[in-house]
């Protein structure tokens, strides 16, 4: 098996066809049910004197939309979905591996409810709250600007936390610490500040729902070893495999997307992948901004 092999396909069903015991971390971002259809549209910016924006040196650019991607995140029973797939999640990670399971308010307490059964409530060891600044603030409730990731551990008592392999944070208050300490930082907590993935930054792919390599790669480089093996079978624009392609270790990515995999077939043009079950469609890509619409 290639180190980034990519299926096309249910998710359930290339689940149901890994051996037990062999994967050692599973990240999921599986859909938010927020009940909308989520949308991006791209832009391209064109110099013009006349146009809507202003860029740098007081430039004048007008802004032509290139189109617009979506996906659909509306479920009927949203805890019958997700469910299957993670009992076949608890039977595929080996006994030391970890789930981590990326999700947002609407549906973190019942998801940690049914994470309790699949898992066992004395598994569960954090929730990680993801803390970002960025979009609309609405005038009638206080803007959600975080999400909830849940962390299991298969075995409660054997797991894999490699904390000196962290990234450090600044103090926020570095005069109370010393100049050493404030040099070397600190280890985070279990609230991780992080901005989104820029609009114009190149870490940006135009995928809706892209997380940043910044959170996954503190995942990643905390609870596994280069040449682990590792899964994500709601993969999305596979940050996952690219973070695993940069750290040294293997991954499967999973999706039945085609958007998606279009977006990891750019992504990974450089990466031995192993595709399966897909013939992928290359197209040019071009330089984009998104913004979001729901």
């Amino acid at each position: 098996m290639a180190d980034l092999t990519v299926y096309f396909g249910d998710n359930l069903e290339v689940l149901r066809s890994l051996p037990t015991g062999t994967v050692d971390l599973i990240y999921i971002d599986p859909p938010f049910n927020t009940g909308k259809v989520q949308c991006r549209t791209s832009h391209a910016m064109i110099r013009d004197s006349n146009g809507d924006r202003t860029g740098f040196q007081g430039m004048r650019y007008r802004t032509v939309k290139l189109g617009s991607r979506e996906y659909s995140d509306i479920f009927d029973d949203y805890l019958a979905f997700i469910e299957p797939r993670l009992r076949e999640a608890h039977r595929v990670l080996k006994n030391n591996g970890s789930l981590f399971f990326h999700i947002d308010y609407r549906e973190v307490h019942y998801c940690k409810v049914l994470l309790d059964l699949v898992f066992g409530r004395e598994s569960f060891k954090n929730e990680i709250i993801w803390a970002y600044d960025y979009g609309a603030r609405p005038k009638k409730s206080w803007p959600a600007k975080h999400d909830n990731i849940l962390w299991y551990a298969k075995d409660p008592e054997n797991y894999q936390f490699h904390l000196e392999e962290c990234d450090r944070i600044p103090y926020m208050a570095p005069g109370l610490v010393g100049p050493e300490k404030a040099a070397r930082g600190k280890t985070p907590t279990d609230t991780w500040w992080h901005t989104i993935v820029s609009p114009t930054g190149h870490e940006k792919t135009g995928y809706p729902t892209q997380k940043p390599r910044g959170i996954v790669d503190r995942i990643v480089k905390v609870h596994s070893r280069p040449g682990d093996l590792l899964l994500d079978f709601f993969a999305g624009s596979g940050t996952l495999g690219e973070s695993c392609v940069a750290l040294g270790r293997r991954c499967i990515l999973v999706d039945n997307n085609p958007e998606a995999l279009r977006v990891m077939e750019r992504r990974f043009a450089q990466t031995a992948v192993d595709w399966r079950n897909w013939t992928p469609e290359v197209q040019s890509g071009a330089a984009m901004q998104g913004s979001l619409c729901t």
